[in-house]
């Protein structure tokens, strides 16, 4: 890849892009925020991907219970899910059409999981790609090896590719993505056609940590009869969601809980969102959802009773 633009040439390319308020406000909260373990801006009070030494603490109970080996195998073991949507407004046009969706890629953790997640996607069929965010593996630091390991994947995306970034992620990745063809939905909307018919897209920047999210501005030029589909790291604007009448929100950040008791059961929550909306498939005041257990991995690479996951959401017209 070619070099990296000096910081200021960074900085002008993202005030033209999003403007001097948000860049601001953004590179501000990450400096003051991004390596904190207790407190900080996010709606969590303990942020355990900041812990320096959480990272050995979790491989050595992991290897003294016989199991360090296996969660590596089942983090690069990644699932093919398939949804269907009803949505009662759906024009005609958009039945069938598909979304394949990604999160929590941080695939600078290792690097044998761009291949993994390639792997994944091959021979898919799907209409528009969206990833909701974490493409870096950590919070703080060097970011252009998460843009590297992406640039392995994207050419085995289709276009288009619509993002949100996530708690991991700088705003200074925005202009990589971008220039591989990865449009970044920073508190906007792009409008989705087939034929005559048109539904929206919306992503928010991210609303955990960094409380970036300006959802109001992202759906204010959407018609009110308009199917929505709102891309956002994390579950837990689903109340705001709901009652800005969008239709599906799709995002990620809980992982699943990435390390489970059998059944599934999480060991740690990461989102302030109720249990239901944490994974999979759930509804909240008219608003469907989809929380992804996410295709990646994070603080360490390793995965028990929760599979990595792409999945394809197809849309239908309810009757």
């Amino acid at each position: 890849m070619d070099s990296p633009p000096s910081e200021s040439a960074l900085y002008r390319l993202l005030e033209a892009r999003l403007g001097r308020a948000h860049l601001n406000q953004r590179l501000g909260m990450e400096q003051d925020f991004e390596r904190r373990v207790f407190g900080g801006l996010g709606r969590n009070f303990f942020h355990l991907e900041n812990w320096y030494s959480v990272h050995g603490l979790i491989r050595a109970a992991l290897r003294l219970c016989g199991l360090h080996s296996r969660g590596r195998r089942n983090a690069r073991k990644i699932q093919v899910v398939r949804t269907e949507v009803f949505l009662p407004h759906l024009p005609l046009e958009f039945e069938g059409f598909t979304l394949l969706h990604l999160s929590d890629l941080h695939l600078d953790l290792s690097d044998d999981l761009p291949a993994a997640l390639i792997a994944a996607v091959q021979g898919l069929d799907y209409d528009v790609c969206v990833l909701t965010g974490d493409f870096r593996g950590r919070t703080f630091g060097p970011w252009q090896a998460a843009v590297e390991a992406l640039a392995e994947v994207r050419p085995h995306l289709k276009a288009p590719c619509y993002g949100v970034l996530g708690n991991h992620d700088t705003v200074r990745m925005v202009p990589s993505l971008e220039a591989m063809d990865i449009r970044m939905l920073m508190n906007e909307a792009v409008t989705l056609r087939r034929g005559a018919a048109e539904i929206y897209l919306a992503g928010i920047d991210d609303p955990h940590y960094y409380r970036a999210d300006n959802l109001e501005k992202a759906v204010e030029t959407i018609p009110e009869e308009a199917v929505t589909i709102l891309l956002a790291h994390s579950p837990e604007i689903y109340r705001n969601a709901a009652y800005a009448r969008c239709d599906l929100l799709l995002c990620g950040h809980t992982h699943g809980g990435q390390i489970c008791l059998p059944g599934g059961f999480p060991l740690m929550r990461n989102a302030k969102a109720p249990y239901a909306l944490c994974s999979g498939r759930w509804r909240y005041a008219g608003l469907q959802g989809y929380t992804s257990r996410g295709c990646g991995v994070s603080v360490v690479d390793v995965r028990l009773n929760c599979p990595p996951e792409v999945t394809l959401h197809v849309l239908r017209r309810s009757q």
